[in-house]
């Protein structure tokens, strides 16, 4: 006989892990420690369930994931956005950790997201300390700011603690390149997105730690997923104007800086560019242009795993 399908919400908190199933309605709760997490991975093996959904909290969630993988089960890390917005459109305003599970157990059952393999720990290694460099430049930013109005008595304080945040950005930077460097796979795919004018370090180990998915989508779904895809805002026989929203916004920052640099300098976006401004497009319009196009290069050169070849160049091969 089949088994009835079964789907789990699972909430997560720093201390705890609240469990719903559907249909049933069956709930639980289990502590976000070592033993929790066995608890739960041991009642979600043997209930079989048709796919687990929680959402991503930073990485109270990691633990249990990992583990409920290695079980062999069907996981999903949701946005938690989306699963906010899907909360408001069923009318459940009311927020506890018990009604949030019973919530993710509803979206897993209603929209049914697709299972994705979880990143090794190299991968997870890697997206942790691109996270950390964007922490280390947000605190350096908000330092350099302070020493513009403190009192001049705290200015050394601040210097030395600028001063500190430097030499940890610089380590982390060091990490990630020999990170990327001891992968065979990983430094053939740097070494490809870096031959593309525009693409640095910093925009090639981003695409690697926060893009796995480059190469294997079509150039409207990547775009999309980044969310460098110009959405529409129509109504009737209103049309509003197009604008990027969503997406992986660490992503979508990295291509944006590369397209500054890359509509100077690479033969490909620099006309692309120059043709948006004389069509009378916003520079920003247009920058956000070339990040698109930019992104749907890297995901054909993946795709491919072909190298970066310049227009001419490229002509002058097919004649």
């Amino acid at each position: 006989m089949n088994q009835e399908p079964l789907f789990v919400g699972l909430d997560v908190a720093k201390a705890t892990l609240d469990v719903a199933l559907l249909p049933s309605g069956e709930t639980w709760t289990v502590a976000n420690d070592e033993a929790g997490v066995g608890e739960l991975a041991t009642r979600a093996r043997a209930l079989r369930p048709t796919l687990i959904v929680c959402e991503a909290t930073g990485g109270y969630e990691r633990a249990a994931v990992t583990a409920l993988v290695a079980a062999g089960l069907p996981v999903v890390v949701a946005n938690p956005r989306q699963v906010r917005d899907f909360a408001k459109a069923t009318g459940q305003l009311a927020k506890t950790d018990t009604i949030d599970a019973a919530i993710l157990a509803l979206f897993a059952e209603r929209v049914r997201p697709t299972p994705r393999p979880l990143p090794s720990e190299t991968a997870q290694l890697l997206d942790a300390l691109l996270t950390r460099r964007r922490q280390l430049l947000e605190m350096l930013t908000a330092e350099k700011n302070r020493l513009g109005f403190a009192p001049r008595p705290l200015h050394r304080r601040i210097q030395q603690h600028i001063r500190w945040l430097e030499r940890q950005l610089d380590d982390v930077t060091t990490e990630l390149a020999t990170l990327i460097e001891q992968s065979p796979v990983w430094r053939a795919k740097d070494n490809l997105l870096q031959s593309v004018p525009g693409v640095g370090p910093i925009t090639s180990s981003t695409l690697l730690g926060e893009l796995p998915e480059l190469g294997s989508l079509t150039h409207k779904q990547i775009a999309a997923l980044v969310g460098v895809a110009p959405l529409a805002r129509d109504s009737g026989q209103w049309r509003g104007k197009r604008f990027v929203w969503g997406g992986r916004a660490s992503v979508r920052t990295a291509l944006f800086l590369a397209a500054l640099c890359a509509r100077r300098w690479n033969p490909a976006l620099r006309p692309f560019y120059e043709r948006l401004l004389a069509a009378g497009k916003p520079k920003k319009v247009a920058l956000i242009a070339c990040a698109r196009k930019l992104l749907t290069i890297l995901n054909a050169m993946v795709r491919d795993n072909a190298p970066w070849r310049a227009p001419e160049l490229a002509i002058q091969h097919s004649c």
